[in-house]
Order: structure tokens, then sequence, then C-alpha cells
């Protein structure tokens, strides 16, 4: 849902607003002052790269922090790496079981035969 952010030229508060519609805007109100000299301004934006940034961006050679490794999304990126770089298809099979150790590690230690 569109979030936007105004500040107040009156009083020069910003303050967050939920507007869905393109005409509810027009009804918003400081709420410091209650005056409509409402400008939108440009908010804070977060980027998340995509998987294939990910990979492409990850270096093995490197050394990682505590928090690459609570991040279950950094489970098989090492393999997925080298297997682009070699040109090889790890196959579906192997995106499986890669989701689901990344989504719930403990499986598969539960669905193997050791």
């Amino acid at each position: 849902m569109p979030i936007y952010e105004y500040q107040c030229r009156n009083c020069q508060q910003s303050s967050q607003f939920l507007i869905l519609k393109k005409e509810e805007e027009d009804g918003i109100l400081c709420p410091g002052c209650s005056s409509n000299q409402l400008k939108r301004i440009i908010s804070r934006v977060a980027y998340h790269p995509s998987q294939d940034d990910r990979i492409m961006n990850f270096n093995p050679d490197s050394r990682q922090t505590e928090s690459f490794y609570s991040d279950s999304r950094n489970i098989g990126l090492s393999a997925q790496k080298q297997a682009r770089e070699m040109g090889v298809d790890l196959g579906k099979s192997f995106e499986d079981k890669l989701e689901k150790l990344r989504s719930d590690p403990g499986s598969i230690l539960k669905d193997s035969s050791i």
C-alpha cells in the first residue's frame, strides 16, 4: 500500500499518510498545525537485491560477517556461484533442496538417511 511522506509548508513538520486514492490526497492536513499546505517529499527507499545479484556479487574468498551466516538466503550461495562460473546447471532438484534448506534447515537432517 502506498505510504507517502509530506512536509508542511507552514510548520515544516514531516508526516506520513496512507493514500489509497488520488482524491484522498486533497483532504490531508498537517497533524502539527492543521494546515493543508503540504508538499510530497521523497522518502527513503530500500533496495533488495535479487538472488541473481546476490550470486553475482558474492565473493567466496572474502571474509564474511556473522550476519552473513545467520541469513538463510546465503545457504548454497557459494555452490550456486561456482556452478554459474563453470556453466553448470544444478537442476531443479538442487534448487528444491536448497529452498527447503533455507526455509526449514532441520528438515534436511530429518529427510536424510544418515
